[in-house]
């Protein structure tokens, strides 16, 4: 007779994290950030709510890390095909590809951004936690700071180097230079003005691209 085996708690912990992820996701997507709650998501994951207030503090901080766990998994599924990080490193070496072609680079990773604003896993989570960061001043803080500053210095690393690499006006401010490029796209992808296409990215870059190059 085999030797009983004492369950993992380490992967069973694993299993329901990934569950309560899931389902945090799924209903913010479904419902709006407002009308989810822990018990709503407890029973989503077929947990307990005890199990997630053991690991949370509230359903921010859930909804929050499931969110930053999204955008994690997808930086690294992105990272072999922008010619960034090792697949095995994870999302914390992600970066803009610095191929010295700066318009092609942009215009990757621009593309890659429509994408995923366009991926119905990630819209719906985006879009309630953009509206409701609008009107919940802590969330929408704590939003900017865990994910789009880290995002955006991406940007602000790939731009200074092409200002040293003579591609960029020297007086360029970086932080100002990327919502040029970033601006537009959020622009038409909050208030679905029209389209969000690669074109439309590639645009964007020749554009913006078109008033950073130094003057002659």
């Amino acid at each position: 007779m085999a030797p009983h085996k004492a369950p993992d708690s380490t992967r069973r912990s694993d299993r329901s994290r990934r569950a309560i992820y899931d389902a945090a996701l799924a209903l913010v997507g479904e419902s709006g950030y407002r009308r989810t709650t822990i018990e709503g998501i407890a029973a989503r994951a077929g947990v307990g709510k005890q199990t997630i207030y053991r690991w949370w503090p509230s359903k921010a901080a859930v909804l929050m890390e499931a969110f930053l766990d999204l955008a994690a998994r997808a930086a690294e599924e992105a990272a072999p095909q922008a010619g960034g990080a090792d697949p095995q490193a994870g999302a914390a070496e992600y970066g803009i590809p610095d191929t010295g072609d700066l318009a092609a680079d942009l215009k990757l990773v621009l593309r890659a951004t429509v994408d995923e604003l366009n991926d119905p896993l990630m819209e719906a989570p985006t879009r309630a936690l953009t509206a409701e960061g609008i009107v919940d001043a802590k969330l929408g803080a704590e939003f900017v700071e865990k994910l789009l500053d880290p995002q955006l210095a991406l940007y602000v690393t790939r731009l200074r180097a092409a200002q040293e690499a003579g591609q960029l006006r020297p007086d360029a401010d970086p932080r100002i230079a990327l919502e040029l490029l970033i601006a537009p796209l959020t622009h038409r992808w909050l208030l679905r003005t029209l389209p969000l296409t690669h074109a439309y990215a590639d645009t964007i870059v020749d554009y913006a691209l078109g008033g950073l190059s130094p003057r002659s």
